[in-house]
């Protein structure tokens, strides 16, 4: 049995404390994959676990981090063998289950996927699973008729994850990206990553006035939610498509049917935690192909094990901009 570090959280008298601490490989939970993790990320979600927020942990002490990427060392499935490079989002591992906030992971083969050709471990976290949720929405808005001549496509919460990767990704595609954010000091980020407009996030945030405003957008990727997503509901074009992929300004939604009924407006939900491997499959091979390294290395914040707690509070504050990548064994 080999040790391995980890960040652990323990619950004491309702509040969440997180420990690095070292464990041996018979503490992990069973699986048929071993994984020595190399690289793991910071999402939203990881910010609510690792602040003890949303019930999502019910048991301690439980390893946080619902994505990682590394290398296999040890497998009883036909799929895997030892050497093989494989990435895991979703399946509420880090929630449920222990996640990739250590050296070592061990989880069912069904929920790992090989990494394609041409994309390190590294590069795998910095997509992580924002990136990976936002090709399921490109995929979801392209399988309901979405082309670039069809007009401008907004991204919601441009500046954070998942609206950074779909804005790059949009542009390699060919679309003309409006990028949403209120952060004015991000303009230059986001146009660097390919937004051809910023829109104000204020002008979006206001509860809509009517039913329907003016035709705008050909498609959205909303990672904002509430009462942003009403309003861009309203401004969609005949038949056009929102793919909502977050809820950062909130769940409620407060809407009327008009939009769906007089606009054809279809609001496709994106869920990247049970996402088939066919789909899961595809949508990585598209990320390896389609996503500009030299635009992922440059939405990129580096950190440790050490770093998470505080990265945590900031990231629930709206403070983390692009990616977080975590090196686990540093």
């Amino acid at each position: 049995m080999t040790d391995f570090r980890a960040l652990v959280l323990h619950e004491k008298d309702g509040k969440v404390e997180p420990r690095l601490e070292t464990l041996a490989e018979d503490a992990l939970p069973a699986g048929d994959v071993t994984v020595a993790v190399e690289y793991s990320t910071l999402n939203y979600k990881d910010g609510l676990v690792l602040q003890g927020l949303g019930r999502l942990v019910r048991q301690y002490p439980h390893v946080p981090g619902i994505d990682f990427a590394g290398t296999v060392g040890d497998s009883k499935s036909p799929d895997f063998k030892p050497g093989d490079k494989v990435v895991l989002t979703g399946w509420r591992v880090g929630e449920t289950r222990w996640g990739g906030y250590a050296e070592r992971a061990r989880v069912k083969a069904e929920w790992l996927v090989k990494l394609p050709d041409g994309l390190t471990a590294e590069r795998a976290m910095a997509i992580g699973t924002a990136g990976f949720t936002a090709m399921l929405g490109v995929m979801a808005l392209e399988r309901h008729g979405l082309t670039p001549a069809d007009g401008e496509v907004l991204v919601t919460g441009a500046a954070g994850g998942v609206g950074s990767v779909a804005t790059a990704i949009l542009k390699q595609r060919g679309y003309q990206v409006a990028a949403s954010t209120g952060r004015p000091e991000q303009h230059d980020y986001l146009t660097n990553l390919g937004a051809a407009e910023i829109v104000d996030r204020a002008s979006l945030a206001a509860p809509p006035k009517r039913p329907l405003d003016s035709e705008r957008w050909a498609g959205a990727i909303d990672a904002v939610g509430g009462t942003t997503l009403a309003t861009v509901l309203t401004q969609m074009k005949y038949r056009a498509s929102v793919a909502a992929v977050g809820l950062a300004g909130g769940s409620d939604l407060a809407t009327t049917v008009i939009p769906f009924l007089l606009r054809g407006v279809n609001l496709l939900g994106i869920d990247s935690v049970m996402s088939p491997r066919p789909e899961r499959e595809e949508a990585w091979r598209r990320l390896a192909r389609e996503l500009p390294a030299e635009k992922l290395d440059a939405m990129v914040e580096r950190a440790k094990l050490a770093d998470l707690p505080e990265l945590a509070k900031r990231i629930l504050k709206g403070g983390v901009r692009g990616r977080v990548v975590v090196d686990t064994r540093a």
